[in-house]
Formats: structure tokens, C-alpha cells, sequence
């Protein structure tokens, strides 16, 4: 005789992060970000996606804003402006994605949209 009791399925491994949570932690350094979009389960979420390519593309512009700050009072100025609004970019973003809104950024949004083909 066979055994009468049903075959209950196990739920899909969950990667403990929900994807509000890994898209902010995407902000805190380009670390994480970079192994968002190399690891399963992160990499197959256009959500966590997003927000990885656009903390990337926004480390690149901070790094931009700190090799033009080499150059003498015109790149002092630009830093002056520019560090300040990426930091404040940066917050926004982080903050958003925490709260499970895609904010895009100018420009910066539209590369990464690119990459994820939203």
C-alpha cells in the first residue's frame, strides 16, 4: 500500500533581504551594489537592479567631481557645488529605495535604466 499523505512543495529559498531593504543597503557603499548584480536572487529583480546601477553610476560621478577637484579654482568650485548635490542625491536615493520607490536621477537614472531594460 502507498502512503496516503500529500506531498507538500518547500517554498523557494528566500534571500532574507527584502528588495526595499537591499535596494537601500545598494547606497551604503558600491560594494554592495556590485554584488547585487552578480548574486541570485538580488540579480533577477529589476527593482534591486535599478537601484545597484544607479549607486554605481552615482559612486562614478562622485569619483569625476574629486579627480576635477585637482584643478585649480575652477575644480575647487565644481567640488564646492558638485560634492554637496551628489550627497544630497545620494540621501534621496537611499531614503527612496528604502521606502520601495525607484527615484531616477537625472541622467544618472537613465544609464541605469539602460542597464537593467526597464
Amino acid at each position: 500500500m502507498s502512503d496516503p499523505t500529500p506531498v507538500v512543495p518547500t517554498p523557494p529559498a528566500q534571500s532574507g533581504l527584502s528588495d526595499n531593504a537591499a535596494g537601500a543597503l545598494a547606497y551604503v557603499t558600491v560594494i554592495p551594489a556590485i554584488i547585487f548584480l552578480l548574486v541570485e536572487p538580488y540579480n533577477k529583480s529589476s527593482y534591486i537592479k535599478f537601484h545597484a546601477w544607479q549607486s554605481v553610476f552615482l559612486t562614478v560621478a562622485f569619483f569625476a567631481v574629486s579627480i576635477v577637484a585637482i584643478i585649480p579654482i575652477l575644480g575647487w568650485l565644481i567640488a564646492i557645488i558638485g560634492i554637496p548635490v551628489l550627497l544630497i542625491a545620494w540621501i534621496i536615493c537611499l531614503v527612496n529605495a528604502l521606502q520601495g520607490k525607484r527615484f531616477k536621477l537625472p541622467w544618472i537614472g537613465n544609464l541605469a535604466e539602460k542597464q537593467v531594460g526597464a
